[in-house]
């Protein structure tokens, strides 16, 4: 999801290439099984963030963006409140790679493919969080977004409702009636004029901790797409608010839509480059299963990828309206959120919890 808006696995190809790099490692090729887009209305204009601190514009319905970042900064408000997530799911021993089945599995037992080879190239791992150790995410890597934050949302972010278990990372977004802190009654922001909030869910970053120029971005995850979810998997560039910091939904859904969408910073808003499927048309159990999301960015274009085939494709050069373009000259850090209502829609008629499964994230760039 973007500051105010929104943000694969395994071809022919691909696999015969892990086969080379695990069987060089002396795994076992043989065990590798290898067979053979944001924000916005349908016409295509996507987005999380929109502006630095305000409130959304456009709601559920806006064709600009549904996020208001401020670059580095998180949300204001405390994280209080009840409503943490029962959000252990179990897996079996075979880590239920779902639809998606390369030879990432293989790794499991002693850590995620240090190379991966793709039509983009050779990419080297230089971050990951495979979500191994039970209890909260590892602080070295992830820090919070805390309250109401961006698009009119409804929930109250907090960092209670991410939890590891089994090496699964689940944000579980709960329903709940607790009383706004930062209530003022008479006010015109809407982070402050509900006097409850109803919903609780995370927002988990990077910023201020890891942050890369380029690379291979890849998340494994399971989403919820019943009515109110809105979970992302999203860039945004490094000390610059938005639009100007740039914004990639790698991934979002909402609205029966699962976007991928680049922003072109103009003015004060964004222009989308982005594109969506439905569920349906992925096929009927696709919502039952872990996908492979993935961003290729290197200084001529940003690809993004579902379950390796290629959605979206950008041109980095359309931003160089921008001074600077934020994708020639910006690190980016990671976001993995849980939004709860506005674009995904009105939750109330949904059992809690709605839950966002994570496998793995994983950044790699381009091998020397």
């Amino acid at each position: 999801m973007k500051p105010v808006t929104s943000l694969v696995a395994s071809s022919l190809h691909r696999c015969a290439a892990r086969a080379l790099v695990f069987a060089a490692a002396g795994a076992f090729a043989a065990a590798l099984g290898c067979a053979g887009s944001a924000d916005t209305n349908n016409s295509g204009s996507g987005g999380h963030a929109s502006g630095a601190g305000g409130s959304a514009a456009g709601g559920a319905t806006g064709a600009g963006g549904e996020h208001t970042a401020t670059g580095g900064a998180f949300g204001s408000g405390g994280s209080t409140g009840a409503g943490g997530a029962d959000a252990g799911a179990v897996v079996d021993a075979s880590r239920d790679r779902g639809s998606v089945q390369d030879a990432s599995a293989v790794a499991d037992a002693s850590g995620p493919p240090q190379t991966e080879v793709t039509d983009g190239g050779t990419w080297k791992l230089v971050w990951s969080d495979e979500f191994d150790t039970d209890g909260a995410p590892n602080p070295a890597n992830w820090g919070y977004e805390r309250g109401f934050v961006r698009n009119q949302e409804l929930q109250w972010y907090q960092p209670d409702n991410a939890t590891v278990k089994n090496g699964i990372m689940t944000i579980a977004a709960q329903k709940v009636h607790i009383a706004n802190p930062n209530y003022v009654a008479g006010s015109s922001d809407w982070k402050t004029n509900r006097q409850f909030y109803d919903y609780t869910s995370t927002s988990m970053t990077t910023s201020g901790k890891h942050a890369f120029m380029y690379g291979r971005f890849e998340i494994r995850a399971r989403i919820d797409t019943r009515q109110g979810s809105w979970p992302a998997f999203w860039i945004l560039g490094s000390g610059t608010s938005w639009p100007q910091s740039g914004e990639v939904d790698i991934m979002e859904y909402y609205a029966n839509k699962v976007l991928a969408n680049v922003c072109t910073p103009n003015g004060g808003n964004c222009t989308w480059d982005s594109t969506n499927q439905s569920p349906a048309s992925l096929g009927s159990t696709w919502a039952d299963n872990f996908h492979v999301w993935a961003m290729e960015w290197d200084a001529t274009n940003i690809n993004l990828f579902l379950d390796d085939k290629q959605v979206n494709t950008y041109s980095v050069s359309t931003a160089n309206s921008t001074n600077p373009n934020p994708y020639a000259t910006k690190k980016f850090y990671v976001l993995v959120n849980l939004a709860i209502g506005a674009n995904g829609g009105d939750p109330s008629g949904t059992t809690f919890p709605i839950t966002y499964q994570v496998d793995y994230v994983r950044v790699y760039q381009k091998a020397n």
